[in-house]
């Protein structure tokens, strides 16, 4: 017995004193710190960082035009019927509940894009300069960092409300156990993250080349814009419109052809102050998950079903007859840019949806009659087309508001009419226009330019945001739906003011934190 326990007390001295390989990293596992050092590493990782801007199809597909178009009175879901995306169907209706798979795969793919952000903004301030990364450099990576992460935050917020806030990085499924802050929490870490970001961002002229599409100053400014008038701030939105427009005068402006933004050749054009960027690649996966694709998948969807046209698109997010009505007579050049009405020898079966049978033309890539495509996709259900974001006309709109709500008649109803100018309409105030079938024939100032972000805007995803923005939601979607068709008619559930401004909190979500409270009404 001595003898064992003798043995058994070597053996006890021998592991403390010999065995400090235990400790030792395990080998063949990188450690981010191992990761982070060198300028180059720096750069793809904030390459990184924009992926989640782009994704579009996880469970189901769940561009943001799902949101921004389809729940609004822009457009119907379209497909092949209505049972053709059945979550895009509830959106469209108003008959959601938190199981609804575009709002889940949407929620989270923010949640990623935030999540690579912190993890670039925790460790890229400890990498030392070098040949590929200056002082200069790494101080726009962060910068970018910063924008992409108020981008993700405000993507959530303005359709969810508000939602956990996590600024670190999450290393365990405790960390992420934490309650929903306010929206206006979220929107106050938003505007510090834009200014960081203004702050150390380059001006569009300086990210050329191999760098087009990153953040830049200016698109800093524009968020700044915007995000305050989200806020109902307006003086303080006022203020970065004044400091876009004179710091980046010579940086950009209206092309004189609307249509050309609509374009591969207009992509990162003078208009554009920030855009999804994608590439032409004809050899994506067709798979469930995020990232199988550097294409986007908005082309194939908004395509025309009809075989008279190429036989490659899905026929989805519709524009309405009430959108359609509500362009001047004048107004022809952005109509006809933005929706196309097919012919009898090009209409299909399958491309009328609910009594419509508008296309998508700014996702199309459409030849000039209408009649088929300008661009084959490399490969068949992925395009090229990049989506724009946000154009120097949605900032004059914004900046017109602004000075609206601020007394500013003199530039409100300057940048308002530099946007109906490029359309080739009237000044601002000798026009009327129609809404919902009642003319309008003496519009305020305000209701002149909202009439005019509808227009200009109109299948760019904005819209929806706007009415909720605005506090009009209830009105306008209920003025809507009651002179919608029939068939559109029946599907539709009445709206529910104070519910339906928000989309619900994904049920997996909320199962996997006990702490989240779900929406009103869900």
């Amino acid at each position: 017995m001595k003898k064992i326990v003798y043995i058994f007390l070597a053996f006890c001295l021998f592991s403390f004193s010999s065995c400090d390989w235990v400790s030792e990293p395990t080998p063949g596992v990188t450690q981010l710190s191992d990761y982070f050092v060198s300028g180059q590493a720096c750069i793809y990782n904030v390459n990184a960082n924009y992926v989640p801007l782009a994704w579009e199809y996880n469970k189901t597909y769940y561009s943001e035009w799902f949101i921004g178009d389809v729940m609004s009175d822009d457009a119907l879901k379209g497909g092949q019927n209505i049972s053709d995306m059945a979550a895009a169907y509830e959106l469209e209706n108003f008959k959601s509940n938190a199981d609804n798979e575009i709002a889940e795969d949407f929620y989270k793919a923010q949640y990623e894009g935030i999540a690579r952000c912190n993890l670039s903004l925790h460790y890229i301030p400890t990498v030392e300069c070098d040949s590929d990364m200056n002082e200069a450099l790494k101080e726009r990576l962060l910068g970018e960092c910063y924008f992409l992460r108020a981008y993700y935050y405000f993507r959530l917020v303005r359709t969810f409300g508000g939602v956990p806030l996590t600024l670190g990085i999450e290393n365990d499924d405790s960390q992420w156990n934490r309650v929903r802050e306010s929206a206006e929490t979220i929107y106050t870490q938003i505007i510090s993250d834009l200014e960081a970001a203004e702050s150390r961002l380059w001006n569009k002229s300086q990210t050329g080349g191999p760098d087009m599409g990153r953040a830049t100053k200016g698109a800093a400014q524009a968020m700044l814009v915007k995000v305050n008038m989200y806020r109902h701030n307006y003086a303080e939105a006022k203020k970065w419109g004044d400091k876009f427009l004179e710091e980046q005068a010579t940086e950009y402006s209206l092309v004189p052809d609307f249509a050309s933004n609509f374009t591969i050749a207009g992509e990162n054009n003078a208009e554009s102050i920030f855009e999804i960027q994608y590439a032409n690649e004809g050899t994506s996966d067709f798979s469930p998950g995020n990232g199988a694709t550097r294409g986007t998948f908005t082309t194939v969807l908004t395509r025309s079903r009809s075989t008279n046209m190429g036989d490659e698109g899905w026929g989805f997010n519709k524009p309405t007859w009430n959108l359609y009505n509500e362009y001047e007579k004048k107004d022809s050049l952005r109509r006809n840019a933005t929706i196309i009405l097919l012919d009898a020898d090009h209409l299909g079966d399958q491309d009328t949806y609910l009594g419509t049978s508008f296309l998508n033309r700014k996702t199309g890539l459409y030849n000039a009659d209408g009649t088929g495509y300008t661009y084959k996709n490399a490969h068949n259900t992925r395009g090229v087309l990049n989506n724009k974001q946000i154009r120097l006309a949605d900032l004059y709109l914004l900046y017109a508001e602004a000075c609206e709500e601020t007394g500013d008649v003199t530039n409100a109803t300057f940048y308002l009419n530099e946007v109906r100018n490029r359309a080739g309409l009237d000044p601002y105030p000798g026009y009327t226009f129609e809404i919902n079938g009642e003319e309008v024939t003496s519009p305020t100032l305000k209701e002149a330019i909202r009439h005019e972000r509808r227009m200009e805007l109109a299948m760019e995803g904005h819209r929806w945001f706007d009415l909720c923005r605005w506090g009009v939601a209830y009105e306008v979607m209920t003025a809507y739906m009651a002179q919608e068709s029939p068939e559109a008619k029946a599907e539709m559930q009445p709206f529910k003011k104070g519910i339906h401004e928000l989309l619900p909190i994904p049920n997996r979500e909320c199962q996997l934190n006990s702490l989240l409270i779900q929406n009103n009404g869900y």
